[in-house]
């Protein structure tokens, strides 16, 4: 339990520490990484427990691992450390001498929408100039959380949308990308079941936001040109929302997968903006 009146409050540079212990698992290697000496940090991270009267830490001779109490502080500690930098980031960029606005959206995908968005936008009386940041999967999102970005372009169910303002844009149906003449090419739909079954075609594996790869037999893909390469080789195929066809070549063939999830596009921002020039990229977008 915390004393009446004992100051609980947490500093920005503790959620620092506790974030690099948490995330390294090692007081040494969290030390390193914080260009620190380790005794120091490990002051802080008992004055932290201490402060909150709460263990975050389960502490062994050969390991430490986070309590509850650990995990649920981790989760906030980033939020609340994104949402810093984000403000930090966001007050720059509106005392710069060139006003704009910073849009993420994933590299390959939704390329119509954007060019037409674009367009649209740049004939707006009062438009301002967007600058197009093109990222690796699941990164549009980190962009926007951390004011890196001002609005994104993401697609649920792959992209998280918990604590952004959204609107949706458009829903389609997935379909399978296979190399040109393999034995399915031809047939009129296939399920997931199948595509998971596909031996000679292990499914690719995406970066997790930590950067390391899922387990499994597939090859390790970083973005839509590397994964479309792939299967133009016969070593993967990949499930995608159906408007992928238009970046396909000849060298790859196509079947619907009726029971995949479908995907919905969608145009994010953070809800505490009050900036008009993200509320009319907004507007142009649903207009459209």
């Amino acid at each position: 339990m915390v004393s009446a009146g004992y100051d609980a409050r947490v500093e920005t540079r503790e959620l620092r520490y506790f974030v690099a212990v948490a995330e390294e698992l090692h007081f040494g290697r969290a030390a390193q990484r914080l260009a620190m000496a380790q005794p120091p940090l490990s002051r802080a991270i008992q004055q932290l427990e201490r402060r909150l009267g709460v263990v975050l830490l389960q502490r062994t001779t050969r390991a430490i691992a986070l309590t509850e109490a650990g995990s649920v502080l981790l989760r906030e500690a980033r939020a609340a450390l994104d949402a810093v930098e984000a403000a930090e980031r966001r007050t720059r960029r509106a005392a710069s001498d060139r006003p704009g606005v910073v849009l993420a959206t994933k590299a390959g995908a939704s390329s119509e929408l954007l060019a037409k968005l674009l367009d649209a936008y740049a004939a707006e009386p009062g438009a301002v100039p967007v600058e197009v940041v093109l990222c690796g999967p699941g990164e549009q999102e980190r962009l926007l959380r951390d004011g890196r970005a001002d609005v994104a372009i993401l697609h649920r169910p792959f992209d998280t949308t918990a604590g952004f303002d959204t609107e949706d844009l458009y829903t389609e149906p997935q379909i399978v990308v296979l190399p040109a003449g393999h034995l399915l090419a031809d047939r009129p739909h296939i399920s997931m079941d199948e595509v998971a079954t596909l031996t000679d075609l292990p499914q690719p594996r995406w970066p997790r936001r930590d950067g390391t790869y899922p387990d499994g037999p597939g090859p390790q893909i970083r973005d839509h040109t590397q994964l479309t390469q792939l299967i133009a080789l016969g070593r993967t195929c990949a499930v995608v929302p159906e408007s992928v066809r238009t970046h396909l070549r000849d060298e790859h063939a196509t079947v619907p997968v009726p029971d995949a999830p479908a995907v919905t596009t969608v145009i994010a921002w953070p809800p505490h903006s009050r900036s008009k020039p993200v509320a009319d990229l907004v507007r142009t977008a649903t207009r459209l």
